[in-house]
């Protein structure tokens, strides 16, 4: 289905580790196969976000064929400070073609007078075109991405007439206290499958399996106290 407020971007980089959380455990990472709802949730926040509005990404088709590369790191230990020893296995070389919209949070009726469509869509797409407004990472710090826009289905990919390939029980995402109003931060987890290289993402709250992880609070805005109006702004700028 294609929104209004649809839009489309590349993702690229040398790397990218989108981390399974089994494999932390003993202190060393191992990426998934594929880019999770989440981590594609922070690009498009780093590309454009306001706490008005969510993004929900609707599919990613993989562009490149999946490889991994295993590094030897030194973390710092947290008991003593001292450096440890592990394996994190990465990504390499990585492409992506993604399709995102946004929707209003209701969870935020103390953002409603912010509920411009227009004025949120083009930001998000001058945004995109001059590569997100923060650095754009590819699921953790040290793995640089790079965004543009794209035509979602354009050009060749590396899994273009596939068969469907099952990805198991997978990392959906993270649910914050201010998109569920539930009061509570939760984790959910989904069982992607991959066809012709895309993964079509169901929605946050579609998701079959959800844990609760601790009680959060969201922080509230208001206009005069932590939050000022554009009109204000506006008018202090043109008495300057």
């Amino acid at each position: 289905m294609r929104y209004a407020n649809s839009i489309s971007l590349q993702v690229y980089g040398r790397y990218a580790l989108f981390s399974d959380p089994i494999t932390r455990v003993g202190g060393e990472k191992c990426s998934y196969s594929v880019p999770t709802y989440q981590a594609l949730k922070g690009i498009l926040e780093s590309c454009y976000w306001k706490p008005t509005f969510s993004w929900v990404v609707d599919e990613v088709r993989v562009m490149n064929p999946i490889e991994t590369q295993s590094k030897g790191i030194r973390p710092i230990r947290y008991n003593d400070g001292t450096n440890d020893l592990s394996i994190y296995t990465y990504l390499s070389d990585v492409c992506y073609q993604v399709r995102a919209h946004f929707e209003w949070n209701e969870h935020r009726p103390d953002l409603a007078c912010d509920r411009n469509e227009n004025k949120h869509y083009a930001i998000a797409k001058r945004m995109l075109e001059r590569g997100g407004r923060r650095d754009i990472f590819l699921g953790t710090r040290e793995c640089q991405g790079y965004i543009e826009p794209c035509v979602f289905g354009e050009g060749r990919g590396a899994y273009d007439g596939t068969p469907s390939v099952p990805l198991g029980l997978m990392l959906h995402g993270i649910t914050y206290a201010d998109e569920s109003g539930t009061g509570q931060m939760q984790e959910r987890f989904w069982r992607p499958v991959m066809v012709d290289g895309i993964i079509k993402f169901c929605r946050p709250e579609e998701c079959p399996v959800v844990r609760d992880i601790h009680p959060q609070k969201a922080k509230s805005f208001t206009i005069g106290e932590n939050m000022r109006s554009c009109d204000d702004l506006y008018e202090e700028v043109m008495h300057e």
